[in-house]
């Protein structure tokens, strides 16, 4: 009888051992699941952040940061336009672009296209309507951008009457703007607004 109580106690004394090895195996488990865990939402945090950053940086490309104001305004002598002004100003939110002709880097580019003529850089002159007199566009200011058709890599371009053209500013960053205008029928006139 004896060897039966003390079998008997040590089996009870097993099953305590064997509670305390399940808790130790569940404790394992918990941690590798919290390991796991903290791996997958760092993962998930690292690339959600990239995703953000592609996606200004494909806004930053897309949105236009200029805008034109006002008219465009041609002068003519009376058989040809000889030269164009128009206004540019910054879009809400838009970054400061550098319409400085005498700049080598970090440039706007203007090109002019019609039936017969292609021209990827174009000359122009900047003035400054509204704001300081460099050649930045900030925040509330508003600057002139004038073409001469009668000088420079423009001089060989002719735009008579019915002429339709198009004048791309692409600046350094974000999309380019594009003017599309046709002449009047008639440019007897030395002014001609081509709004």
């Amino acid at each position: 009888m004896n060897g039966f109580i003390f079998l008997s106690r040590r089996a009870r004394d097993e099953r305590g051992i064997t509670g305390l090895e399940t808790a130790i195996v569940l404790i394992a488990f918990v941690v590798v699941a919290a390991v796991f865990a903290f791996v997958v939402l760092s993962t998930g945090l690292f690339s959600s952040e990239r995703g953000k950053e592609t996606i200004f940086a494909g806004l930053a490309k897309t949105r236009g940061s200029m805008e034109l104001t006002g008219s465009i305004m041609a002068s003519s002598n009376t058989t040809k336009i000889t030269a164009l002004t128009f206004d540019l100003t910054l879009t809400a939110g838009g970054a400061s672009v550098s319409l400085d002709p005498t700049a080598t880097s970090n440039k706007t580019v203007m090109s002019f296209h019609d039936g017969q003529h292609d021209v990827n850089s174009i000359d122009y002159t900047v003035t400054a309507i509204t704001g300081n007199a460099d050649s930045l566009l900030e925040a509330g200011e508003l600057l002139e951008v004038a073409l001469d058709f009668t000088a420079g890599n423009m001089s060989t371009i002719s735009v008579g009457a019915n002429a339709m053209f198009t004048i791309e500013v692409k600046p350094p960053q974000g999309s380019y703007m594009v003017i599309q205008r046709t002449t009047p029928p008639s440019i007897a006139h030395s002014l001609i607004n081509l709004n």
